[in-house]
């Protein structure tokens, strides 16, 4: 799981655990089917892909490796979890 975040930007957040040299800004997406504040959203990060609750942005995240997201999304898309 990640770290707490703080805001710097409408998008944009950075690790409260990093130095200034070593930080990276993440910019978490929601999809645009989602209705509601019951969503998920998304982000891109070096080497991971990070996924949170869209009620809690500065909660937790989860991590995943980009070929199991990868993964995941083509299950999605082929009906696999339906």
């Amino acid at each position: 799981m990640g770290s707490a975040l703080t805001t710097i930007g409408p998008e944009f957040r950075r690790s409260s655990s990093c130095d200034s040299s070593q930080c990276v800004e993440v910019a978490f997406q929601r999809s645009s089917a989602c209705g509601s504040s019951d969503c998920v959203e998304v982000a891109q990060a070096p080497g991971e892909v990070l996924v949170r609750d869209s009620k809690d942005p500065d909660g937790p995240w989860l991590t995943f490796a980009p070929a199991v997201w990868s993964a995941f999304l083509a299950g999605l898309k082929a009906g696999q979890f339906d």
